[in-house]
């Protein structure tokens, strides 16, 4: 199996490194072009107009990819051990699989439709990339629970469910907020609303 293949740890790293370059760079390009302030844009904001667009999109799709690749080694790793302890339902760790890789679609409809060309499709992708993101976390805490504590430890438990319970608790004002405003364009003047 993959998952008892030596160096395949590297793969999550590489695609927490490769989607904050993603950012970053796309963020430097918009602000040295132009296209947006330097003081906290929008994320979308900064994969809206070429160049930054173009390398926004094509870095933020390989995130996705890797993101899939990341979710099949932490389901097949849990698999693996299921094997010997029994503690969760295969098909809850399926059910988590899939619930993932429909966040990673998501993140690839974001990249492919910019947040100014088609918004409600970007806003869709949006949406279905953190809402599944939120769900997929919370599945993973659930198991990693399960699992203890003979395949970890409380404390990486602790931590996982307190990175769920804070993308739980974000995506609420998103969700009420993005619902309240439409985005037309990037740049406002003081006397628009």
């Amino acid at each position: 199996m993959l998952c008892c293949m030596p160096g395949v740890a590297f793969v999550p790293a590489l695609l927490v490194s490769w989607s904050s370059a993603a950012f970053i760079i796309s963020y430097v390009i918009a602000v040295l072009a132009g296209h947006v302030e330097p003081l906290v844009p929008y994320i979308s904001d900064t994969g809206t107009k070429p160049p930054e667009s173009g390398i926004f999109g094509f870095m933020i799709n390989i995130s996705a990819l890797l993101a899939v690749i990341t979710m099949y080694i932490r389901y097949l790793l849990i698999e693996k051990q299921n094997e010997s302890s029994h503690f969760v339902r295969s098909s809850c760790n399926m059910f988590s699989l899939c619930i993932g890789f429909m966040g990673c679609i998501g993140m690839g409809i974001v990249a492919t439709f910019q947040e100014l060309a088609v918004p409600s499709v970007h806003d869709i992708g949006a949406l279905v990339a953190f809402g599944s993101g939120v769900v997929y976390i919370t599945l993973q805490s659930i198991i990693s629970y399960k699992s203890c504590p003979q395949w970890n430890t409380y404390f990486v438990c602790h931590i996982r469910m307190a990175i769920s319970v804070i993308s739980c608790i974000a995506f609420i004002p998103m969700i009420v907020f993005a619902s309240q405003i439409s985005m037309t364009k990037i740049d406002w003047t003081p006397d628009e609303k």
